[in-house]
């Protein structure tokens, strides 16, 4: 008879990842600001290739975990139990799930005597992986209010001093099996640190005094002239080529046609999009498509997510305040429908994500370490104004800052296989109904962003730090 654990919540599954990842020379060094460095050993993102020994991974695994917890210790047990609508998830919820993970993909078929930390934890925080067994609503988390902040932190600090051991317990042939599901872990729980900023600015800017989570504003700024980018078309490579770390979705490596095209410079600010919304562009029918227009008058849309009007002055909450709109800022929390129409009132559109790509690459930013950007920014949580393109390259605002949607809905790549077991249910079941993001946000961890890392949500979603860039055709010289 199968343990308690098992049959109430159902088998882990962790021998069937099939999951494979490479490995690439660490990136150089990158400061990050005091109290918030989740890179002070090892980088996130960039593996190193020696990293599959038992404390190096110690040693990768405590820095991810510690971030985690230092984005969660500005807050209160009370704010970290909300759930302000069904896709935002409580604090104390991201911080149980990604334990859970590594609970369950790591621990579960490799700790001699494995018993899981709590019966029903296995039920509370499984996100969406049908093939270990049933899970709380995700509509409901916010329900939940035992366990507590305090419960789940004793959870991850039951998790991690297991995971501890268990590296030290490893043979070799073992640990270098397990490893590239170690590694996922890592990068899942990165996500799950973005998704944790993004989730808590929606719950915070909910209550009435709208509290600031950290951070401070920067100096008011205007938008500079928006320049053009030429790109040569033709046939093109796309998708991750290996040599460090990506998820599924991002392979196998294909060709792809372009005609030649050209992109923005940088990403639209708030004082275009005050523009927009002057000439009447909530407003007018002809450019908005028709579920996008639908969503407007249902929704009530008349400004970005996190914008209200007081006294004539626009007004936009951020993770570090409320404050008067910034014109030199990018415009952020806009939905893939809104991006759409105001490219079509610009006489523009958005790129497909192969243009987006191979217009980086071209740049020469295939790089995200070492062309840098606006990432995990704990001066402000919050997307700066434009400055200047590296080097040798004339794209501003590639990586950080804010997502940026593209034309291309999330589809898999020719010749995409998800990996069997529970880990397949990672990324290819959600390909349907949502639409391609490329770039990284002012909230993702350094090192977490890539040229060819493919973020995806629905056609609606504004709680999502996303952003526009403009693309066009034109003639390359």
């Amino acid at each position: 008879m199968p343990p308690r654990w098992a049959r109430s919540v159902g088998p882990a599954t962790a021998t069937t990842v099939g999951l494979e990842a490479t490995r690439c020379a660490p990136p150089p060094e990158r400061l990050t600001p005091a109290g918030l460095d989740p890179v002070s050993r090892v980088r996130h993102g960039g593996v190193v290739d020696s990293l599959h020994t038992a404390v190096q991974l110690a040693t990768r695994f405590d820095d991810v975990r510690g971030y985690t917890e230092r984005l969660a210790a500005p807050l209160s047990p009370e704010d970290q139990t909300v759930q302000s609508m069904p896709d935002v998830s409580p604090t104390k919820w991201h911080r149980a799930h990604v334990t859970w993970f590594f609970e369950t993909f790591v621990l579960a078929d490799h700790e001699r005597d494995f018993a899981p930390f709590g019966d029903r934890y296995w039920f509370l925080f499984n996100s969406y992986y049908e093939s270990l067994g049933p899970r709380f609503s995700r509509p409901d988390r916010g329900l939940v209010t035992r366990p507590g902040a305090h419960e789940v932190g004793s959870y991850r600090d039951n998790v991690d001093s297991r995971f501890r051991d268990l590296l030290d317990s490893l043979d070799d042939g073992t640990l270098t099996k397990l490893a590239p599901t170690i590694e996922l872990g890592f990068h899942h729980e990165q996500q799950h640190q973005e998704l944790l900023l993004m989730d808590i600015k929606h719950v915070l800017s909910r209550n009435p005094l709208q509290p600031v989570y950290a951070g401070s504003r920067r100096a008011v700024s205007e938008p500079d002239e928006l320049g053009w980018v030429d790109v040569e078309g033709g046939l093109v490579e796309v998708g991750h080529e290996g040599g460090g770390f990506c998820f599924d979705n991002e392979q196998p490596r294909h060709r792809q046609w372009l005609e030649p095209f050209r992109l923005a410079d940088r990403l639209v600010t708030n004082g275009e999009w005050l523009a927009f919304m002057a000439d009447g562009g909530y407003e007018r029918p002809e450019l908005w498509l028709s579920d996008g227009l639908a969503q407007v008058r249902a929704q009530g849309w008349r400004a970005p997510l996190y914008w209200s009007q007081h006294e004539g002055t626009w007004l936009e909450h951020t993770l570090h305040g409320t404050w008067p709109v910034d014109p030199g800022l990018p415009v952020a929390h806009v939905s893939f429908y809104e991006a759409d129409a105001y490219a079509t009132w610009a006489g523009k559109r958005l790129p497909s994500e192969a243009e987006w790509e191979h217009a980086v690459v071209s740049d020469g930013q295939a790089d995200a370490v070492r062309a840098g950007g606006n990432l995990a920014d704990a001066a402000s949580f919050h997307p700066a104004a434009a400055g200047a393109a590296p080097s040798g390259s004339r794209l501003r605002q590639v990586y950080g800052d804010c997502w940026e949607w593209t034309s291309s809905a999330y589809h898999a790549y020719p010749g995409f296989h998800p990996p069997e077991g529970a880990i397949g249910e990672y990324n290819g079941k959600f390909m349907s109904n949502q639409m391609v993001l490329r770039g990284g946000c002012a909230l993702t961890p350094p090192g977490h962003a890539r040229a060819t890392y493919r973020n995806f949500f629905p056609h609606g979603a504004r709680w999502a730090l996303s952003g526009v860039r403009l693309a066009d055709g034109g003639e390359p010289r």
